[in-house]
């Protein structure tokens, strides 16, 4: 039983050269049962099966089998039952055919299904009853019903068994088609006395594993004798009978005899055959044994049948024959046309013997009936290639032009080889898609276009039109133009192309004087991928418009001169005068050029060609004629509208030039030019009176401005802390400067600016406080206020030569001498800004917060002091700085007794009394403190006098 099962179970592989494998599965296995390995078989990747779609193409409607493309195996899809799929056929196979794409393939495949026995025999009827008479001999056959089994092979009935066994026996015989006939022979003489009914059990038992069995009642009745059975003229009859014969129709009849007379000879006749297609399709006369046709035969299901006729008489005794009705096939299938696969859509590039589509044709009929020939339409780039029986492709024959023929319908047609032929035919649709294989195309090959000179930029000139045999991108034409140069300057800035529509527009404005016509190229390019492309020449012609004025050459005509034509008093009528030249630079009929003579002083005496502007007497000259005659020319071109232009001809007419040169010395210059003249002349000197204006306000602006900062330190409301010191005179006589120089000092506790300058010597300065105001001091040099130049320097002399300092010998508060005057600002922000000579000494920053009354007394104190300590190093005749107030010395060296309050030293000629010194120093003292009320107002401070200032302050205070 296992090997059995095994060998059911197993997979056979046949590959011929027409890539067909065969596999055999067993019937009644269930759903995803494994038939075989198509991908290994086929020699074939997984990805191939996925990437081709692989499926497969049967013919009938049910699919037993399907294909796992990701596993590449076929597997069982529905259960399969052999006795339904295959009735009555011993081999059972289903065919169908496994299709790919991409290219297209495809492979035949068969499944054998093998039996399994899965059928008990069965027997049509449960009882069957025989009369037999008692003198029946022994050995009389009794024919009896074979029992059915849907199995084949070992799986089918494999023998018979009957019991019990004391009169009859069995016999099987076998019959042609390979069936076996079961007869029951009688082996023991029957006793109607003794038993006349007999029971007996038929078995009929198949060959299967497990062995399964049927089983059928016989009852026997034993009658009276009857010693001759029927029997039939043949054993075996034949008949045809073609396929669609009508209903009704006698294909045969069969005929026996029996010897006995009276009911014992009287025959009946019978059809025995078990299989129910036999019972369906036939019948017989029981009286005359005619066989009778009662279904449709078709001889593609059913070629062959075999019918078991029965003869019996009324005795019980019988004989049988048999009937081989052989179907004759009529032409009666017309072909059927299966598509395996197809394209709708080939792209026009496809090369030659593309496959398109695959076709499967089928006949059912057989023989010549069932050779099909397909063919299709004509004239077309197609043809049909058989690549095996029954199969064919349709493939490109030659290449396709989508602009030709866009869409194709392509009629199939197959005959079969019957008589009369039958035919089938199917329309296949196929469109052809589009590939860029078609380039623009202009309407013509040079296009030419007129456009007016003066045109306004931005002008259609007109349009070009190209159009492309593609179709959807592949048609869409965009414009371009062409790079290129007209005289040296690019197209682009004479015309541009709209890249939809085509249409030309002017980039400029056209003189048709500098250029008359001028050529480019536009380009017309398609949306394909890669794109094509054409060009065409364009020529522009531009129209000449009446735009220049006639031009006179000739007389020239100046403005500082005078040029006459002179004629002789003896000239006669016609005389030749002069010629006008003139020219236009338009041309055609606006260059054309007439001349008139709109005035003249005697215009009965000349006259002007019109067409070639020769200027001629009319009549004879006479001495009454003046000399000096003025002829006024116009010339007119022919333009519309038309534009002119004059010219004045001078003519003396006399016979000497000292004659002509004294009438003509009263000519005037023209007067345009002397309009011209005037018109600059206003024009120069507009400009002239506004410079010289803009100058004088900004001089008084700047002079303002310096002012009202000059002014800023008599508006403080902050007390002032001035230090003059005191006037040294040198009483020996040895080592005296000749000139007195002085410092200015000003400071405020929280001044934004503080003003330090030098003075000149005392001889010609002289400090004066003011009552009238709070914390301010004026400086009078030479009478006149140090306000009206606050920047300005001041010149001193050098001191002298035996003046001499050493760097031990320079002690005191005094700062560095300067020759010229410096002004010192401290600002909170900025530090210390100088204005003056190069040695001006800087401070160092602004106070943090504003000092208090004692804070100011503290430090002139300590001033005053170090005043005095360093006048008294001084020795007679000499004089001696602190090396700290060298030239090199900053602000920054001052002692810093609140932080940033620098004391200011003295330049004057130091003298070497003590007491004066002292004297001095408490004046200043006393005069640099501040008021003993707060309302108060603050007397201003006196200088220390010497006896040249007293002198000299006295005479100002006379003043």
């Amino acid at each position: 039983m296992n090997w059995q099962v095994l060998l059911c179970i197993s997979l056979v592989f046949i590959e011929t050269a027409l890539s067909q494998i065969s596999y055999s599965v067993p019937e009644e296995m269930p759903k995803g049962f494994l038939v075989g390995n198509v991908a290994q078989d086929l020699g074939l990747e997984i990805n191939r099966l996925i990437s081709g779609k692989a499926r497969i193409y049967m013919r009938s409607s049910e699919e037993y089998v399907e294909l796992n493309r990701e596993r590449g195996v076929l597997i069982v899809k529905e259960r399969i039952d052999r006795e339904v799929l295959c009735t009555g056929t011993a081999l059972c196979a289903l065919h169908f055919q496994i299709i790919l794409e991409n290219p297209m393939e495809f492979y035949t495949v068969t499944v054998e299904i093998t039996d399994v026995n899965d059928n008990a025999p069965t027997f049509e009827k449960g009882e069957m009853s025989f009369k037999i008479s008692e003198s029946a001999m022994i050995g009389a056959k009794f024919v009896l019903e074979r029992a059915e089994d849907y199995d084949v092979g070992n799986n089918g009935v494999q023998k018979y068994e009957l019991k019990p066994t004391q009169n009859f026996d069995l016999k099987l015989q076998d019959s042609a088609d390979g069936n076996k006939n079961v007869e029951m022979i009688l082996q023991k003489p029957l006793d109607r006395e003794k038993q006349e009914h007999i029971s007996l059990v038929l078995t009929a038992v198949d060959g299967g594993e497990p062995q399964m069995s049927g089983t059928m009642l016989i009852l026997i009745t034993v009658l009276d004798a009857n010693d001759n059975a029927p029997v039939f003229t043949q054993q075996t009859y034949k008949a045809i009978v073609t396929e669609n014969a009508p209903k009704g129709t006698v294909i045969a009849s069969v005929t026996a005899s029996d010897a006995d007379q009276g009911s014992n000879g009287k025959i009946t006749y019978s059809i025995r055959n078990t299989l129910g297609i036999v019972r369906k399709m036939f019948e017989v006369n029981k009286e005359n044994g005619n066989v009778i046709l009662t279904g449709i035969i078709d001889y593609e299901k059913t070629k062959r049948f075999q019918i078991d006729i029965g003869a019996s008489d009324d005795g019980g005794l019988t004989d049988s024959c048999k009937l081989i009705v052989e179907v004759q096939d009529v032409n009666d299938n017309i072909p059927e046309i299966n598509i395996m696969s197809k394209s709708n859509v080939i792209s026009e590039d496809a090369k030659v013997n593309t496959v398109v589509t695959m076709i499967h044709t089928e006949d059912a009929d057989l023989g010549e009936n069932g050779i099909v020939q397909c063919f299709m339409s004509e004239n077309m780039p197609f043809k049909l290639k058989s690549s095996t029986k029954n199969f064919f492709s349709l493939v490109t024959d030659s290449d396709l032009d989508r602009e030709t023929i866009s869409k194709y319908n392509i009629t199939v047609t197959c005959n079969d080889e019957g008589v009369p032929s039958l035919s089938s035919s199917v329309t296949l649709t196929l469109q052809i898609s589009d590939e860029n294989d078609n380039a623009p195309v202009f309407e013509r090959s040079l296009y030419e276009a007129y456009i007016v000179e003066n045109n306004t930029p931005g002008l259609s000139i007109f349009t070009v039109k190209a159009t492309d045999a593609d179709w959807n991108q592949n048609a869409r034409v965009s414009y371009i133009l062409e790079d290129s140069s007209v005289n040296g300057v690019p197209v682009s800035s004479y015309v541009s192309v709209s890249a939809d529509s085509g249409v030309i527009h002017a980039v400029r404005s056209f003189d048709y004087e500098q250029i008359k016509d001028f050529q480019f190229r536009v380009k017309a390019q398609d949306g394909g991928s890669p794109p094509l492309s054409s060009n065409v020449t364009v020529k522009i012609l531009i129209q000449d418009q009446n735009d220049n004025p006639p031009q006179v050459l000739y007389p020239v005509q100046t403005g500082g001169s005078v040029v006459a034509e002179m004629v002789p008093r003896s000239a006669d009528v016609g005389y030749l005068v002069t010629k006008v030249v003139a020219v236009d630079v338009d041309s055609g009929q606006n260059a054309w050029l007439s001349y008139k003579l709109q005035k003249s002083t005697d215009r009965a005496l000349f006259e002007v060609g019109l067409q070639n502007g020769e200027i001629r007497t009319i009549r004879q000259v006479t001495d009454k004629d003046a000399v000096k005659q003025r002829l006024t020319v116009i010339v007119e071109d022919n333009g519309q509208p038309s534009r002119s232009a004059t010219v004045i001809v001078n003519v003396a007419v006399a016979d000497s030039f000292p004659e002509v040169l004294s009438e003509f010395t009263d000519f005037t210059h023209d007067k345009e030019y002397n309009d011209n003249l005037t018109f600059y002349l206003v024009l120069a000197l507009a400009v002239v009176s506004f410079l010289f204006i803009t100058c004088l306000v900004v001089i008084i602006s700047v002079k303002i401005y310096r002012w009202r900062q000059s002014r800023i330190l008599y508006h403080s409301s902050l007390p002032v802390i001035p230090y003059y010191p005191p006037r040294y005179s040198d009483t020996l006589g040895t080592g005296t400067l000749p000139h007195v120089y002085n410092y200015e000092v000003c400071r405020t506790t929280d001044s934004r600016k503080s003003d330090c300058k030098f003075g000149t010597s005392s001889k010609q300065n002289v400090l004066i406080m003011d009552p009238s105001t709070t914390g301010t001091m004026q400086m009078i040099q030479n009478e006149k206020s140090i306000l009206d130049e606050p920047d300005s320097p001041i010149e001193q002399k050098p001191p002298n030569n035996d003046w001499r300092f050493t760097q031990g010998q320079r002690p005191g508060p005094s700062g560095p001498h300067m020759p010229y005057g410096t002004h010192i600002r401290w600002t909170p922000k900025s530090g210390t800004r100088a204005t003056g000579g190069p040695e001006v000494a800087m401070g160092t920053g602004p106070w943090p917060q504003p000092p208090t009354e004692a804070e100011q007394l503290q430090a002139l104190m300590a001033a005053a002091n170090e005043v005095s300590e360093a006048t008294a190093t001084l020795g007679p005749g000499t004089m001696g700085l602190s090396t700290r107030y060298s030239p090199q010395f900053t602000l920054q060296h001052v002692p810093d007794y609140r932080q940033n309050v620098y004391i200011p030293g003295s330049t004057a000629t130091l003298t070497s009394n003590p007491q004066q010194q002292q004297a001095t120093a408490q004046q200043a003292t006393q005069q640099a403190l501040p008021p003993p009320q707060a309302s108060a107002q603050p007397e201003p401070p006196k200088a220390a006098q010497t006896p040249a200032s007293k002198k000299k302050s006295t005479k100002k205070e006379k003043k």
